[in-house]
């Protein structure tokens, strides 16, 4: 009985990290200002300060916000959020409209997966090999169906990012897995299969064949086209300049 009291408690702190979280990230809370007092807040959301309390704990260990004694809680600056967290991920993608989202996402991708398609060419075992090369298969057989294509795609990058064996890069890796969603759904909408395969394919190569500059280089060719397509399908710049 205690176990199944304190998972509901778990689940009943979750929803209310989540109610906060996503008032901050929308912007309701400005960096400075203090939330309601505790009272006050578990009367808004009707729960008690037990569940407030996980809630405030959770959210001050994402960066949202910093509680004090004598000085309240306090919404901090976005510089301080933990951007990789998967629910600021998911709060973000909320909230942000499509153009800015998918331009920062391009941004990011440009500045991250070429080279780690690249020291993937290096360090990736036979295991990586294997993982790239089963995510790969799932996207050709994927055909038509746009939520398996979403999936296999996704699976692949994220392999990439586990392939470096450098610990510092798998935390992108796992935030695409969220982040990069709404970007392959958005993509999933154009002709451009036919030539993605062919471009991963390209890619999952020059990695099996521990070719680092030709991985570099395919990444950056698969990425590029992809920013042409997503210009394509929304008829928006996303270069970002970069």
């Amino acid at each position: 009985m205690s176990s199944v009291l304190s998972q509901a408690s778990l689940k009943l702190h979750a929803r209310v990290a989540d109610q906060i979280g996503l008032a901050i990230v929308r912007g309701d809370f400005k960096p400075g200002d203090a939330l309601p007092p505790e009272v006050q807040l578990c009367e808004m959301l009707g729960v008690s300060r037990t569940a407030m309390r996980e809630a405030v704990r959770a959210l001050a260990a994402k960066g949202l916000i910093d509680s004090r004694p004598k000085r309240g809680t306090l919404v901090r600056g976005a510089e301080h959020w933990n951007h990789l967290d998967p629910d600021i991920l998911r709060w973000t993608v909320e909230v942000t409209d499509t153009e800015t989202y998918l331009k920062k996402l391009f941004q990011l991708r440009r500045a991250t997966e070429p080279e780690a398609a690249a020291l993937a060419a290096i360090a990736a075992t036979e295991v990586d090999q294997e993982r790239m090369t089963k995510a790969y298969q799932a996207m050709v057989d994927a055909g038509a169906d746009n939520e398996k294509w979403v999936e296999a795609d996704l699976a692949f990058h994220k392999s990439i990012y586990l392939a470096t064996h450098n610990e510092f890069f798998w935390p992108i890796g796992q935030m695409f897995g969220v982040a990069l969603r709404q970007m392959f759904a958005f993509l999933a909408q154009g002709s451009h299969r036919p030539r993605a395969v062919i471009e991963h394919g390209d890619l999952l190569r020059a990695i099996i064949e521990r070719k680092p500059a030709m991985a570099r280089a395919a990444a950056l060719t698969l990425l590029g086209n992809a920013t042409h397509d997503v210009d394509k399908i929304s008829q928006t710049d996303f270069s970002g300049g970069v």
